[in-house]
């Protein structure tokens, strides 16, 4: 028998497996794409975002291929529409400011939109009471206490 979360998904209820493997995608998928990599000699993390935005329009495309996943994810999870307008205007900053040659990937190695839209899935999460007592670290969902 499947227990059932308290997040409600267009669908209705999400199963608290199927919530809790959906956010360690997401988690993972954010990290993979804004934080992967520290930059040797320093502290500044990049992901496979920054590196795929050294491909000319097709890699800031690709990108934003991927991190549409995660705003998929949050409107299956029953993220209200006004964060995932948020979500979008995140990846779309991302995108056409990551298009511009060089300062562009700057950019994409300092604005992590992937981390802020898994932010936004995460208080969202919180505020409904479907997880509590955990908070993203450098990408990752980690429990506290």
């Amino acid at each position: 028998m499947l227990r059932q979360a308290t997040a409600p998904g267009p669908a209705g209820r999400i199963d608290r497996a199927d919530l809790d493997a959906t956010l360690a995608r997401v988690t993972a998928l954010a990290h993979v794409m804004d934080q992967a990599i520290t930059i040797p000699g320093t502290n500044v993390r990049m992901g496979l975002d920054a590196a795929l935005g050294l491909v000319p329009v097709i890699g800031d495309i690709v990108s934003q291929a991927i991190a549409s996943y995660i705003i998929w994810e949050a409107r299956r999870l029953g993220v209200p529409r006004l964060t995932i307008m948020r979500m979008i205007a995140n990846s779309a900053i991302d995108t056409v400011i990551g298009a511009v040659p060089l300062a562009g990937d700057l950019f994409d190695i300092a604005y992590k939109a992937n981390v802020k839209n898994l932010r936004l899935l995460q208080h969202h999460l919180e505020r409904s009471g479907a997880r509590s007592g955990g908070a993203v670290v450098d990408g990752t969902w980690e429990r506290i206490g």
